[in-house]
């Protein structure tokens, strides 16, 4: 069974590239999830975001947004010293910020997923080259996105993030195209394809 080649170092990647990577996601909950252990990246590494992800789940309530919220500075201090937990205040206060930001979006828009995937008018974008390994760190959309997330304040969101959260929630579809999960993730769902020198 032929896989994305950066998902093979582990067990855990697998799973994760298996049953959720680029799954298009409308799903809140999954969405603060995805997107806060992507600000919980920064300088560093996404197979340690999964290696983590349980003591992520356990320091912040399973991202429970609303929770996370209404965080103090003792909440801080518990996830600081967690066992194993990423010991970075700066984007642990910037994970209970976005929250507050999320909560934002979530009252402006009925979801935070019906404001993301406004940005691809609800469908799974294909850009072409990808599927043969060419896949850019960022792009027109992520750059967008991007920006529109630091307007709204939030933090550590730059566009190369969010252009990995795109990935991971489905909004872009960056299966190699010999990968078993390439056709999978698309089934029953709209896509697009576009010219990837054609973004705005």
């Amino acid at each position: 069974m032929e896989r994305c080649a950066w998902c093979l170092c582990n067990e855990k990647m697998m799973k994760y590239h298996d049953e959720e990577w680029g799954v298009p996601l409308h799903d809140d909950m999954k969405q603060f999830e995805f997107l806060m252990m992507e600000a919980m990246q920064c300088g560093l590494n996404w197979n340690m975001m999964v290696q983590k992800r349980e003591i992520f789940r356990e320091c912040f309530d399973g991202f429970d947004y609303q929770k996370v919220s209404c965080y103090t500075e003792a909440d801080i201090q518990r996830i600081m010293e967690t066992e194993g937990m990423i010991r970075s205040r700066r984007k642990i206060e910037a994970v209970i910020h976005n929250a507050r930001c999320f909560l934002e979006v979530r009252e402006e828009f009925g979801t935070f997923s019906d404001y993301l995937w406004g940005f691809s008018k609800g469908k799974t974008i294909l850009y072409m080259g990808h599927q043969k390994g060419n896949i850019p760190a960022k792009n027109g959309l992520s750059d967008a996105v991007s920006r529109d997330l630091k307007k709204r304040g939030f933090k550590y969101l730059g566009s190369v993030t969010v252009y990995s959260h795109l990935q991971a929630c489905g909004i872009i579809n960056d299966h190699m195209e010999g990968c078993f999960r390439y056709q999978e993730v698309m089934e029953g769902h709209q896509s697009v394809r576009k010219r990837r020198d054609k973004e705005s």
